[in-house]
């Protein structure tokens, strides 16, 4: 590992001050569940790292008079699963925070944390390179590319998003607050061209603090197809979220695309509809259209459509989170 500088500053204006203008000068450390490894693998070198430790960016908070719940940056996975107030308005999350399993992950892992980590494709993670090209041709298309992306992968990135909550923030349409704007969450996330690109439209000297959602009353679920609980990432995670008397419904795909994956054709067959067992399955049959797997992750599309269809039917209370 690199030798690096370390800082800890105690507040945003001192940390936002620590950063560098480019990619890979600085990097910002939570809970360090993704940089840590990064570092001991050689993926990233930064001359410093700071640490947000110190910011006190770990609150959930109500605001009855904005009508949102405010979650801190630096707040853990496991607070944020375990929060009542999360659990009762936004089940969507909870479930997908909880859904880590791991408690190493529940307890280190920050909700800013699992916004901002890098892709786990495995050839990136091996010293590939983020778009993982060689000689102008792609890695992935020719390789193993069980794991990849199926929606959104017409250009040089084939990698899934990380984040395990990124899908439930876009459907319940939050916004992620940083040190100098607002960003909608369906705005946040962005595909790479090259690689001194990142995952997210935050640039180097920005920190995420915090994160906005607004209390509106939707019906909401997450439903993830997992290998197994809490040792690996889910090959297809599907957020919904609608009005209980057939208003404008969100349906948002997880770790199928580089970003979360907007489905306004699943979102279409919800909208204004009663949601009964025939729609939910049309409604997951309508969020695999437009599905462009690789040559060997075609098994993802039907993943999609079952994560679909059984987190609308979870969300209208037609069938019991499993």
């Amino acid at each position: 590992m690199k030798a690096f500088e370390y800082a800890a500053p105690s507040t945003i204006e001192s940390a936002v001050s620590l950063l560098g203008d480019q990619w890979g000068e600085t990097e910002i450390l939570a809970g360090g569940t993704d940089l840590i490894t990064s570092l001991k693998q050689g993926i990233t070198a930064p001359d410093r790292v700071v640490s947000l430790k110190h910011l006190g960016l770990n609150d959930i908070t109500v605001d009855e008079d904005k009508g949102t719940v405010t979650i801190g940056a630096m707040t853990p996975m496991g607070a944020l699963a375990s929060d009542n107030t999360i659990a009762r308005h936004f089940p969507a999350l909870a479930k997908a925070a909880s859904n880590l399993g791991s408690p190493q992950m529940l307890s280190t892992g920050t909700v800013g944390g699992d916004l901002c980590q890098r892709p786990r494709c495995w050839y990136y993670r091996n010293g590939m390179g983020l778009l993982a090209q060689k000689d102008g041709k792609s890695l992935v298309e020719a390789g193993d590319n069980r794991y990849h992306a199926i929606f959104g992968n017409g250009g040089k990135a084939k990698f899934v998003s990380a984040s395990s909550l990124g899908p439930a923030l876009i459907a319940l349409g939050a916004t992620i607050a940083t040190s100098s704007r607002r960003i909608p969450a369906s705005e946040f996330f962005a595909t790479p061209k090259s690689e001194s690109e990142r995952e997210t439209v935050l640039k180097p000297n920005e920190i995420a603090t915090a994160i906005e959602v607004p209390l509106s009353g939707l019906k909401n679920a997450t439903y993830e197809v997992r290998h197994r609980r809490g040792l690996d990432w889910p090959y297809a995670t599907a957020s919904v979220a609608f009005q209980a008397n057939g208003g404008k419904a969100q349906v948002v795909l997880g770790h199928v695309a580089p970003t979360p994956w907007v489905a306004s054709q699943a979102a279409a067959v919800l909208n204004g509809a009663a949601v009964s067992s025939e729609i939910a399955a049309k409604c997951g049959a309508a969020a695999s259209q437009g599905a462009a797997p690789l040559s060997k992750n075609g098994y993802k599309t039907k993943m999609v459509e079952t994560a679909v269809k059984r987190a609308v039917l979870i969300a209208a209370g037609l069938q019991a989170e499993g």
